[in-house]
C-alpha cells in the first residue's frame, strides 16, 4: 500500500481541537492538563494530523489495530452489513453474530466453544468473573499486582496497577498476588526456573491463607500487557492450571491485548499449551473498527447455565456491525497471513534489532517480548536496575520519559509509553521496511533517554 501523503489543513484542525477541549471529557486524564493531538486520518500503520505531520504508530491505537487502520476489506464489510441489517437485538440469531462466534470458537484453544459477546474487554472481564462466581458459588478472585483488566467496577478492582487505587473499595472480593517477573523478581530469583517455582509457591501460600473454598477464580493476563509485557516463564501457566484444578478454582485467561495474533499465535495461551476455563478477548478481534469483546466459555462452565438462566446481558451484545467487522478481520488475518507475519518479523527483525539497541543504549535495562508485543525497560542504572522514572511518576519526576516520548514524536514515531517503559506494539501486518523505519526513530529517541542515566 502506498503511504498516504497528508496535506495541511490547520484551520479545520483548530476547530476540531476547540470542540474537543470544550466538550470531550477524556479518560484517565486531568482535563486541564492535556493537549490531545487532532487526528485528520489514518491508513495502515500510519496516522496524521491537520498540520501535515505523519506518524508511524507503534501503539496500534491502544494495542488493537492489529491489521492497521482502514483496511478496505473490513471497511467494506461494515458498509455492507450496515446496508443489510445495521442493528438487531441480541436475543435473536443473525448471520453476522453466528459466523463471528463460529470463527472465534474455531481458533480458541480446547473446548472454549461458546462465545458471550460484550462491547469491550472490561465488560468481558466483568462477565467472566460473574460466570466463575456463579459456577463455583464462591466470592473471591485472585489476580496479579502487575496487571490491567479494565476500568469498570469489578475489572478495576481486579486490576493491579495504580489506576485501581482511586476506585478500590477494599470490599470487592479481590486478592492480589505477585506473578513471575525475573527482571524485577519479588522472589530474589536468579533463573527462570527459580522464578517459576517460587511464584507458584507464593500463589499456593496465598490460596492456603485465603481459604481455597472461598476462591472462585484466578485471572491472569496470559502475557501482561500494559503492566510490562512479561512473558511468563516456562511451566508457570501450566502450574496455575494444575493449582486451579486441584482446588476447584476457575482459571480465567485475559487475552484482550495478547490475543488475535499479537504474540505471533492466534492466542498467547498456545505458546504455553494451556486451556483456561474462560478466556476474555476484545481489541484485535476486529482490529477495534467497531467495539466488540467477549468471553470464550468452556463446556463445563457453559453447562452450569443450560437449565439456569445466566443473569447478565448487554443491549448491544454481538452488535451486527461489530460482528461483521470481526468476520472480515479474521478472514483478512487468514488470507494475508497476519499471525505468521507477526511471528516472523518479531523473531527476525524486531527482536534482534531491539536487543542490538540495548547493547548500545545504557538506558535500556531489558528487552522482552514476542511477535508484535515487545517492551523496553528503561533504567537510570543498569547495575541496580533503578527505573528511569519512579513508579507511577507524574510531573517533573516523569520528565525523562516525557523527553523520550517527545523525541519519538519529533522523529515521526508515535510511542507507547507507560511508567519507565516503552512498548513496541505496531500493527501485526506491519512491513519489514515500516518496522525498520520505526526502529530507527526509536534508536534516535533512546539517545535522549541515555542523557538521564548514571
Amino acid at each position: 500500500m502506498t503511504p498516504h501523503v497528508p496535506h495541511a489543513d490547520p484551520q479545520t484542525g483548530a476547530a476540531v481541537k476547540a470542540a474537543d477541549r470544550a466538550h470531550v471529557f477524556h479518560s484517565w486524564s486531568a482535563q486541564g492538563l492535556i493537549d490531545p493531538l487532532a487526528v485528520a486520518g489514518a491508513e495502515g500503520a500510519y496516522f496524521w494530523d491537520y498540520d501535515g505531520n505523519r506518524y508511524l504508530d507503534f501503539t496500534s491505537g491502544l494495542v488493537y489495530t492489529n491489521i492497521g487502520y482502514q483496511h478496505p476489506k473490513v471497511v467494506a464489510a461494515i458498509q455492507e452489513q450496515a446496508g443489510r441489517l445495521a442493528t438487531f437485538a441480541p436475543a435473536f440469531a443473525i448471520e453476522a453474530r453466528s459466523e463471528a462466534a463460529r470463527l472465534i470458537a474455531g481458533r480458541t484453544p480446547g473446548d472454549l466453544d461458546k462465545i458471550f459477546f460484550t462491547n469491550g474487554g472490561a465488560e468481558a472481564v466483568e462477565h467472566a468473573i460473574r460466570m466463575a462466581r456463579l459456577h463455583t458459588g464462591r466470592p473471591k478472585v485472585l489476580s496479579a499486582y502487575r496487571s490491567y483488566h479494565g476500568g469498570t467496577a469489578t475489572a478495576i478492582n481486579i486490576t493491579g496497577d495504580p489506576r485501581r487505587w482511586a476506585s478500590d473499595s477494599g470490599t470487592a472480593g479481590v486478592v492480589h498476588f505477585w506473578g513471575p517477573f525475573l527482571y524485577r523478581s519479588p522472589f530474589y530469583s536468579a533463573t527462570e526456573e527459580e522464578e517459576c517455582a517460587r511464584a507458584l509457591a507464593h500463589l499456593e501460600d496465598t490460596i492456603a491463607f485465603e481459604g481455597p473454598g472461598t476462591i472462585a477464580a484466578i485471572i491472569l493476563e496470559t502475557v501482561p500487557g500494559t503492566a510490562g509485557i512479561m512473558t511468563p516463564p516456562p511451566g508457570y501457566l501450566a502450574g496455575v492450571r494444575e493449582i486451579c484444578d486441584r482446588h476447584g478454582i476457575v482459571f480465567v485467561l485475559d487475552e484482550v491485548m495478547a490475543g488475535f495474533g499479537r504474540t505471533g499465535r492466534w492466542f498467547a495461551a498456545e505458546h504455553h499449551g494451556v486451556v483456561p476455563d474462560l478466556m476474555t478477548f476484545a481489541k484485535g478481534v476486529n482490529s477495534g473498527y467497531v467495539p466488540l469483546g467477549g468471553v470464550a466459555i468452556s463446556g463445563r462452565i457453559a453447562a452450569t447455565f443450560d437449565k439456569r438462566p445466566y443473569p447478565g446481558g448487554l443491549t448491544y451484545s454481538g452488535h451486527p456491525l461489530a460482528c461483521a467487522a470481526a468476520v472480515a478481520t479474521i478472514q483478512v488475518m487468514e488470507d494475508e497471513k497476519v499471525v505468521e507475519n507477526a511471528a516472523a518479523l518479531g523473531e527476525t527483525v524486531i527482536g534482534p534489532a531491539l536487543r542490538e539497541l540495548a547493547e548500545r543504549h545504557p538506558s535500556v535495562g531489558e528487552v522482552r517480548g514476542t511477535g508484535m508485543f515487545w517492551a523496553l525497560d528503561l533504567v537510570r542504572d543498569r547495575e541496580t536496575r533503578e527505573p528511569l522514572v519512579p513508579y507511577n511518576a507524574t510531573g517533573e519526576a516523569n520528565a525523562p520519559m516525557a523527553a523520550f516520548a517527545a523525541a519519538c514524536k519529533a522523529g515521526g514515531l508515535w510511542p507507547f509509553v507507560n511508567m519507565n517503559r516503552t512498548h513496541v506494539v505496531p500493527a501485526c501486518n506491519i512491513t519489514e521496511a515500516e518496522a525498520k523505519e520505526g526502529l530507527a526513530a526509536l534508536d534516535a529517541a533512546l539517545a535522549v533517554a541515555d542523557e538521564h542515566t548514571v
